[in-house]
């Protein structure tokens, strides 16, 4: 059985695939935000299974960067990486955001802390026989404006997190060409629309699915031989916005988070 971490882990989606993971014989490490919440699921978790509890907010890259340490150092043996923690688009009509670096919080937690995380825990990965990372990213998509990336001028929530998930789908397929040949799969996908979830919830949408519905296509990816480099709706493979598999906006796009993240 593999040594799973999944971000996000305490709420939503992330807490549905925790346990359906822990039942299943592997081995959970469950990542969230809140000490006490991190630890409530872990020991909800082990009278499942095995589950272990690592705490960070992912608003900061440095505590990003510290949890991949962390993992990395406690666990050589990791085989998967479920990059599910987000931040959606906030309440209608809310103004915008900054994460602790500064960065515009969606942009900042939806994408620049899984590039960071996926990038401190590749050496262990690699190490490991047919390693995964798993981006769970959304159908809703919008290119990004490269002379304004962090969005400073004409703010909405719901372009941020489409801007967000833009990003997370080209930068998975420019990881998965980089990772070609090492055993290393990535892969991105929309689990299902407007779950019922806090994030969805918050944005004043009435769920159209639950939990449930989005965890086949992420099991799926964690768990079973899919190739890499895939855009998925569930369990399903399908295409992301054309714009992602675009050489040149995903060669702008490595150059923009590179000086995104040396700030």
């Amino acid at each position: 059985m593999s040594t799973i971490l999944i971000t996000g882990a305490t709420s939503g989606l992330g807490r549905y695939l925790a346990f359906e993971l822990v039942r299943a014989g592997h081995l959970v490490l469950a990542h969230g935000r809140d000490t006490a919440r991190t630890e409530r699921l872990v020991e909800e978790l082990r009278t499942e299974g095995t589950a272990e509890g690592f705490v960070a907010d992912l608003a900061s890259l440095a505590r990003v960067r510290e949890l991949g340490a962390r993992v990395a150092e406690a666990h050589p043996d990791l085989d998967v990486l479920i990059n599910n923690a987000g931040v959606g688009s906030g309440t209608p009509g809310s103004g915008r955001e900054v994460s602790a670096d500064g960065h515009e919080l969606r942009l900042a937690v939806n994408y620049l802390a899984p590039v960071v995380l996926s990038r401190a825990l590749l050496p262990t990965l690699r190490a490991r026989p047919s390693a995964r990372i798993v981006n769970v990213g959304s159908a809703g998509q919008e290119p990004l404006d490269f002379d304004d990336p962090e969005l400073t001028r004409g703010y909405a929530g719901v372009s941020a997190y489409r801007r967000a998930k833009f990003a997370l789908a080209a930068h998975t397929f420019t990881l998965a060409e980089e990772l070609r040949d090492t055993g290393v799969s990535v892969n991105v996908l929309h689990p299902a629309t407007y779950m019922d979830t806090a994030m969805v919830r918050e944005g004043g949408v009435s769920p159209w699915s639950t939990v449930a519905d989005g965890a086949p296509g992420v099991l799926a990816l964690a768990t079973r031989e899919t190739g890499s480099g895939g855009y998925f709706d569930g369990t399903r493979r399908a295409r992301a916005h054309e714009g992602t598999y675009d050489p040149e906006v995903r060669k702008r796009l490595s150059t923009v988070t590179d000086q995104l993240l040396a700030l």
